[in-house]
């Protein structure tokens, strides 16, 4: 090894650590006259343990109220407002507060038969559904049959410009056919009567029932004579959106703010709040916004902003494992628009030699990460299935093992050159390699974060610069790394991060078919695990586990990818505030949320 420059780039990368450790790092002095629950803890390193899922509920709900919820982001929220056609994790916050599935969960995140459609099942593949005759559009108009099949037209049109459409579609009886044009209808969708719809998949898989039908209907009413292409722009979507939800849409300022009131004709019950304000908050002033009672709760608080703030007078701190993990990504070929799938050119791409990405997976500590940028709030991510499903992710996986040593001889025996005297290695070829590196803006950890990354990979020998010298905005970011199809040629590298949804099934993000897919890799052996996750031996729960266990190592053998963080969701709720919970079990709608005084209480100081 060569400890002189093993030793010069080191340096910067602990400086990260320790000048992180002190900004994130709390005190031991507390405030609060709360339980042991999200305190201050003297070595600044919380698990999930130190947080409950579900809102205290001190004090008697009055009647109506505004609640202020904060949408923590550096940027504003795209707009599109609709289940099929939103792409964001920040469009979804404001969604949910006014549309919903008409399929329910459990906290298994299977569907019952106790949401806005139950249905029958035949032969594991033929599924009727019966909508309730109480759930209405928020202009109430009866939400129809026709409704639902709506949605499926649209995705499956050639026009279609989202990013729903993928092997979940495919496998309903005529939906190919009839995006190719080769059919006026669906022939799998068809509508029984005004609240009853029929749909046949080709095959039936264990995955139907936990997220694999789509359980969103489309106002036909307002945008059946629009062409498909001109939905996802139009002023019914974006600032006049409609649903089904407890709440309807008063005011859109877009990207800023959104104004809702109670839909009192709401299926399952009258809200208890008469409005609902939705407003982003910069992470920088999140702390700020919640102690003035500007906002009553955010979608997720900044985990590095956590620990010196732990015993906040004013909010009950809730926690619960994410649906979520972090990622680093690497560009292996482009999308293919006219196929429909990725079209993997390892040979073509700067970053398909395996070994490459081997050595750049083993160079990155993302333990100390978790532990000295996040307080533990995060912590090392090993497999492409979190911990939020624990009967499939394999928790005795190590996933890729921090060792500068080992990634030094791997790009040494590739033949990455590291001439003495020379700052950084050349490819196998003889020639400079410098590889792009993108990364999104957010809070103030954001830039240490991919600071920290690259001064990683420099300590290897290898030189990768930030995309054009600074991070970039959310919606831009996943712009340029192609969620419209289009790969931006100059990345080569980029950290993501993914909300995986309730479904186990990893075809949507890893799935040849996938625009999610955005490394672009695939493989045949890919292929056949991800099919053999869906087939029917994977009705068996051990034969399933094992397909996936399986994939969870191939993918580390490939690094495509590479896991880095797994995620506690944190929340703080305005001690006024009751009926919240992030426990699927505990069964809390938002209809129910209420308060118990008119205004916010206010943090002491």
């Amino acid at each position: 090894m060569r400890n002189t420059r093993f030793g010069k780039l080191l340096f910067p990368v602990i400086l990260i650590l320790l000048l992180l450790l002190a900004a994130c790092g709390g005190s031991d002095d507390s405030k609060g006259e709360k339980g042991d629950k999200a305190q201050k803890k003297e070595d600044g390193i919380y698990s999930k343990e130190d947080f409950d899922p579900t809102k205290t509920n001190e004090g008697e709900a009055i009647e109506g109220g505004t609640l202020n919820f904060g949408l923590v982001s550096d940027t504003a929220f795209d707009g599109t407002l609709n289940y099929n056609f939103y792409s964001g994790a920040p469009d979804v916050e404001v969604i949910d507060w006014f549309d919903e599935a008409l399929l329910s969960m459990d906290e298994n995140y299977t569907y019952t038969q106790d949401g806005a459609a139950t249905f029958e099942e035949e032969e594991g593949r033929i599924f009727t559904f019966t909508i309730n005759d109480d759930v209405n559009w928020h202009d109430g108009e009866p939400l129809t049959a026709e409704d639902w099949q709506f949605a499926f037209e649209v995705i499956g049109h050639p026009d279609y410009d989202g990013i729903r459409y993928g092997s979940d579609f495919t496998n309903i009886e005529g939906m190919e056919e009839y995006h190719a044009g080769e059919a006026d209808e669906i022939s799998g969708v068809k509508v029984i009567d005004d609240k009853v719809l029929e749909v046949r998949y080709k095959e039936s898989h264990p995955s139907l029932l936990t997220g694999g039908i789509w359980p969103y209907a489309l106002a036909k009413h307002i945008f059946g004579d629009m062409d498909v292409a001109d939905i996802s722009s139009s002023k019914e979507l974006r600032e006049n959106p409609i649903g089904i939800g407890p709440f309807k849409v008063e005011s859109v300022t877009p990207g800023e703010s959104v104004v809702y009131s109670k839909n009192e004709d709401y299926w399952r019950g009258e809200p208890n709040l008469d409005e609902v304000v939705l407003k982003v908050v910069n992470p920088d002033v999140v702390v700020q916004a919640l102690e003035t009672g500007e906002v009553d709760m955010v979608n997720d608080f900044p985990a590095g902003q956590f620990a010196d703030n732990a015993d906040m007078s004013n909010v009950e701190f809730l926690g619960a494992i994410d649906l979520y993990y972090a990622y680093i990504g690497f560009k292996l070929g482009t999308w293919d628009a006219e196929k429909g799938e990725v079209a993997t050119d390892l040979d073509g791409m700067k970053m398909g030699d395996i070994n490459l990405r081997k050595a750049m997976a083993h160079a990155i500590d993302t333990e100390a990460v978790g532990e000295k940028l996040y307080n533990g709030l995060r912590w090392k991510a090993t497999t492409f299935i979190p911990p939020s499903h624990p009967e499939y992710h394999d928790d005795e996986n190590p996933g890729h093992v921090y060792d500068v040593d080992k990634a030094n001889e791997i790009l040494d025996e590739a033949g990455y050159e590291w001439a003495e005297g020379e700052e950084f290695r050349t490819d196998p070829d003889g020639n400079e390699l410098v590889m792009n590196f993108a990364s999104m803006s957010g809070d103030e950890i954001a830039e240490p974060l991919a600071d920290f990354y690259i001064q990683s990979w420099h300590e290897v020998g290898l030189n990768v610069q930030l995309l054009e010298g600074k991070l970039h905005e959310f919606n831009s970011f996943y712009e340029r790394v192609g969620e419209t199809g289009e790969d931006d040629p100059k990345i080569d590298i980029f950290a993501g991060a993914w909300g995986v949804g309730s479904d186990v099934d990893p075809r949507g993000l890893y799935g040849r078919d996938a625009m999610f897919n955005f490394s672009r890799y695939s493989s045949e052996e890919n292929d056949k695990i991800l099919a053999d996750g869906v087939s029917e031996e994977a009705f068996d729960t051990k034969y399933r586990q094992e397909v996936y266990k399986e994939w969870q190592q191939l993918m580390l053998d490939e690094v495509p990818v590479i896991p880095t963080l797994y995620a506690l969701e944190i929340v703080p709720v305005n001690n006024r505030v009751i009926n919240w919970s992030l426990d699927a079990a505990e069964k809390m709608y938002r209809y129910e949320v209420a308060v118990t005084q008119e205004e916010p209480v206010k943090a002491e100081k």
